[in-house]
């Protein structure tokens, strides 16, 4: 069985990651297995420097393949934001709840039709030996004026997906893999491992 450390003390991202990739036999542990794994400050200007410099860092500290994301939301009508600042996009001691009233304040005057988003992912992957490798996701859709829903976290509430009708909080677990800027990276994740298996 392949051993994976997810980079990230995020419980909701994990959960997200595990389901998916322990049903194709890859263990993952995440950072609650390392209690003294360093805090790796995300201050590079896109997704995939962010998602490289925390792989690399906690790759290193374990010794073991490691698997990092950089993801956020990107608002069209806030010229890329909150982009790289998403969880962090209300200040220093920002939440959920807290990220998603700003959203809401900074988007008050911008029309319903205006308000086209996307979530967009960037994994990296770091093994020992080997250069980073970089897997992408995005899915496309709209952020509304009032939260909907309560499952998922983050932004999830406030992304709606036009297709299915419903926001990203109102998906199942299984379905929101499936579709989802993460799910999306994900199997390309899988898939780049599969063949390394082979």
């Amino acid at each position: 069985m392949i051993e994976l450390v997810v980079a990230t003390r995020n419980a909701g991202k994990l959960k997200e990651i595990r389901r998916l990739l322990e049903s194709r036999g890859i263990k993952v542990l995440g950072l609650d297995s390392f209690p003294a794994a360093p805090d790796v400050v995300e201050d590079g200007e896109t997704f995939a420097a962010n998602a490289i410099k925390k792989a690399e860092a906690v790759a290193q500290f374990t010794g073991l393949p490691c698997l990092a994301d950089d993801s956020g939301l990107v608002v069209d009508a806030l010229q890329g934001r909150p982009g790289v600042h998403s969880a962090r996009f209300s200040g220093k001691d920002a939440d959920d709840r807290s990220n998603n009233r700003k959203l809401l304040e900074e988007l008050g005057a911008v029309p319903a039709g205006r308000r086209q988003a996307s979530f967009r992912c960037l994994m990296a992957l770091c093994m020992p030996g080997q250069p980073p490798r970089l897997f992408e996701g995005r899915v496309n859709g709209m952020i509304l004026e009032r939260e909907q829903g309560d499952g998922g976290f983050g932004y999830d509430p406030l992304f709606w997906l036009p297709e299915h009708g419903c926001t990203m909080a109102e998906l199942s677990l299984d379905t929101k893999n499936r579709i989802s800027h993460r799910g999306q990276a994900l199997r390309q994740l899988v898939a780049f491992l599969t063949d390394l298996a082979a």
